[in-house]
C-alpha cells in the first residue's frame, strides 16, 4: 500500500523546505523537494553600482553571509579582469576558512547529530565506559569520566524540569536509532563543547571582517583592513597572534573531536552507506587563491559524471571556460515564468509566477541548475571526490584517515565508493573541515610572511569601462559550489544571478523530468514508521540545506504565499 508523507517544514535548517514522499513497502518510491519561501535581492541590484552589490547579496541568508559577499566581489573583479593584492587574498581566505570551520561544526553537532543520537538513553550510560570509548578514539583532553557524568546530569536535569526545549520533538526511541547509551552520551557531551569552539571560529570572522554575520571589510579590488604593525588600531601583530590562538583551538577540536565523532557514528550506522546517493554527478570549483592573478589554488575543482571518479575533469582556475559555458538554469517546475529554454545565468530571468503546489507542474521557488544539461550534486562530498580523484595530497591524507577510522568502527572496509551516501556526506564534511583546519595555519603564515616583507597593500581601485562586461565569482562554500554572475553595462548592474549550492541540490525536476539531488537521494530510502519519518530527515540534513540562499525573489506587496505547519 502506498502512503503519502509531507514533512513541512523541515526543521534544523536555514529557511523553509517542504519534502513530500510516497512510501511503498517500507521504502520511498517518489519524492518532491519544495522551497516555500521567497525574497528579493537579484532584481533589487539592477541599475546599482557593482561595487555595492556584495552588501546586498550577503543578505540572501543569515547563515551564509560571508560566502555571498565574497562571490559577489569576485564576480565584479572577474568582469574587470582585476588583480588582487596578496594581503587581500590571504585575509579573504582566512575569513572563508574560519567561516567554514564554524559552519561545519554547527551542522554536524547542532543541526544533524540528533538524527542519529538518542538523547533520552543518556541517563542509562556508564560515564566510565564512555570515557574509555572516547579515549580510544582520540587524545582530546575533555574526554574524562567527570565530563561525561556532567553530561548525564544535564540531561537528567532537563528531563526533570519538564521543559525539554529543543529536545521536545526528537524522534527518541525510533527503531532506526541504534547507538548504545555510551555513544549517545559521547556525542551529546561533544555537542555541548562544540558550542564553544564554533564561537571561537566566528570570532576570527568578526576580527577580520569587522562583524559577523554580514562582514564589512570587503571591497571590489581587495579589503579595507589597514595593515600597520606599529598601530594598535589596525591589523597588527598583536591582532594576528590573537587570531592564530583562536584558530589553533578550533583546529584541535576539529581534528580530535569532530573528525573522530563523525567517523565513529558513520561506522556504527554503516548500513546507511547504502542509502542516499541520488545524483552522482559531482561539481566543485577551485578555491583559496594563492596569488594575485588567481592562477593557483589550495582547493581543487572539477566535475565527475555518473559516480565514476576516473571520469574527473579538473578546472585549473575558477575562470576556466569549461565551467563558465556549462551552467544553465531550468524553470519548468519552479514558480517563475517559463522561458523557452534553459538560460545561462548571464541571460537569466527571475520573473515570479506563483501557482498552487502541483506535483506534475510547478511546486517550488528553486530553479533547476544544470551542468552540461545534467543535474549535479555539490557540497563537501563533491569536493572530496573531485580532489581525491585528482590525487590532491591534503584530500587524500584526510580521506584515507577517515576511511581507516570508519572501517575500524564498522568492522569492515569502508571505501571511497561508500562515501556516495547520506552518511558519506557527513564523513566528507568532516574531511573537508580537517583540510581547512590545516589550511588555516598555512594561510595565516602566508599573510604574516608577506607583511614581514614590507608589503602592506590591500586594495586596487576598480575601473569600469563603457559598454558591457560579464563576470562570474565563484567560491566553494560550506554547502558547495557557489557562483554569482554579473553583467555590468556602462558602470551599472544590468543583470545579476546567483546560482547557489542549495539551488543545485534542492532543484526540482527539469523539463526532461530529471530530479535534483534531494529528490533523487530519497529514492529507496527505508521508512520504518511513516508517522515518524526520521529517515527522510537523515538524508536531507546530510546536504546541510540552506533555503534562504536558494530563492531570491520577493512579493513587494507582502501577499500570503504559503501556509506552513510549525512542528
Amino acid at each position: 500500500m502506498t502512503k503519502r508523507i509531507t514533512v513541512d517544514p523541515i526543521t534544523r535548517i536555514e529557511g523553509h523546505l517542504r519534502i513530500d514522499v510516497e512510501v511503498d513497502n517500507g521504502a520511498v518510491s517518489k519524492s518532491w523537494a519544495s522551497a516555500t519561501m521567497w525574497r528579493g535581492i537579484e532584481r533589487i541590484l539592477q541599475g546599482r553600482d557593482p561595487r555595492e552589490a556584495w552588501l546586498f547579496t550577503q543578505r540572501f541568508c543569515g547563515v551564509c553571509t560571508t560566502v555571498h559577499a565574497m562571490a559577489s566581489v569576485r564576480s565584479v573583479e572577474d568582469a574587470l579582469n582585476m588583480e588582487i593584492p596578496l594581503n587581500a587574498q590571504y585575509i579573504r581566505n582566512l575569513i572563508l576558512i574560519a567561516h567554514a570551520l564554524h559552519d561545519h561544526i554547527v551542522h554536524f553537532y547542532h543541526l544533524s547529530a540528533l538524527d542519529w543520537v538518542d538523547v533520552m538513553t543518556i541517563p542509562k550510560a556508564d560515564p566510565a565506559k564512555t570515557a574509555s570509548l572516547a579515549q580510544s578514539l582520540s587524545p582530546w583532553e575533555k574526554n574524562s569520566k567527570q565530563v561525561f557524568q556532567d553530561g548525564i546530569d544535564k540531561v537528567k536535569g532537563v528531563a526533570a524540569s519538564g521543559q525539554l526545549g529543543i529536545f521536545a520533538n526528537g524522534y527518541w526511541g525510533h527503531p532506526a536509532m541504534k547507538l548504545p547509551p555510551e555513544a549517545n552520551l559521547l556525542a551529546f557531551s561533544h555537542y555541548l563543547q562544540a558550542l564553544e569552539y564554533q564561537r571561537k571560529a566566528v570570532q576570527v570572522v568578526g576580527m577580520l571582517g569587522s562583524k559577523s554575520p554580514h562582514i564589512q571589510n570587503l571591497a571590489v579590488g581587495g579589503v579595507s583592513n589597514a595593515i600597520n604593525l606599529d598601530n594598535m588600531a589596525t591589523l597588527n601583530m598583536d591582532r594576528l597572534v590573537q587570531i592564530k590562538k583562536l584558530l589553533d583551538e578550533v583546529v584541535t577540536f576539529v581534528q580530535q573531536v569532530y573528525v573522530p565523532d563523525a567517523c565513529a557514528i558513520a561506522g556504527l550506522y554503516s548500513e546507511w552507506f547504502k542509502y542516499g546517493a541520488g545524483v552522482t554527478n559531482y561539481l566543485a570549483v577551485p578555491d583559496l587563491p594563492l596569488d594575485s592573478k588567481k592562477q593557483a589554488y589550495d582547493l581543487p575543482g572539477g566535475y565527475i559524471m555518473g559516480g565514476d571518479v576516473s571520469t574527473v575533469k579538473p578546472f585549473k582556475t575558477a575562470a576556466d571556460q569549461i565551467f563558465r559555458d556549462a551552467v544553465t538554469e531550468d524553470t519548468a517546475h519552479a514558480y517563475y515564468k517559463n522561458s523557452k529554454e534553459s538560460l545561462h545565468p548571464w541571460k537569466g530571468e527571475t520573473e515570479p509566477d506563483y501557482t498552487d503546489w502541483n506535483a506534475d507542474k510547478k511546486y517550488t521557488w528553486v530553479k533547476a541548475p544544470r551542468f552540461n544539461g545534467k543535474p549535479a550534486q555539490v557540497g563537501p562530498l563533491a569536493q572530496v571526490l573531485v580532489g581525491y580523484a585528482q590525487g590532491h595530497a591534503l584530500t587524500k591524507k584526510w580521506t584515507d584517515a577517515a576511511l581507516e577510522k570508519m572501517s575500524a568502527t564498522a568492522g569492515r572496509r569502508v571505501t571511497v565508493a561508500d562515501l556516495q551516501s547520506s552518511l558519506g556526506r557527513h564523513a566528507a564534511r568532516a574531511v573537508r573541515c580537517a583540510m581547512l583546519a590545516e589550511l588555516a595555519d598555512k594561510h595565516w603564515q602566508l599573510l604574516v610572511d608577506n607583511i614581514a616583507k614590507g608589503d602592506t597593500a590591500i586594495y586596487e581601485p576598480p575601473k569600469f569601462p563603457s559598454g558591457s562586461v560579464e563576470g562570474v565569482g565563484t567560491h566553494e562554500a560550506p554547502r558547495g559550489t557557489l557562483s554569482h554572475w554579473v553583467v555590468v553595462k556602462n558602470g551599472k548592474i544590468d543583470n545579476y544571478q546567483a546560482v547557489v549550492p542549495t539551488t543545485w541540490n534542492a532543484s526540482p525536476r527539469d523539463e526532461a523530468g530529471n530530479p535534483g539531488p534531494y529528490e533523487a537521494s530519497l529514492m529507496h530510502n527505508p521508512i520504518a514508521n511513516p508517522e515518524l519519518p526520521l529517515e527522510v530527515l537523515r538524508t536531507i540534513h546530510s546536504f546541510d540545506p540552506c533555503m534562504a540562499c536558494a530563492v531570491h525573489t520577493f512579493d513587494p506587496e507582502g501577499k500570503k504565499i504559503a501556509k506552513v505547519k510549525a512542528l
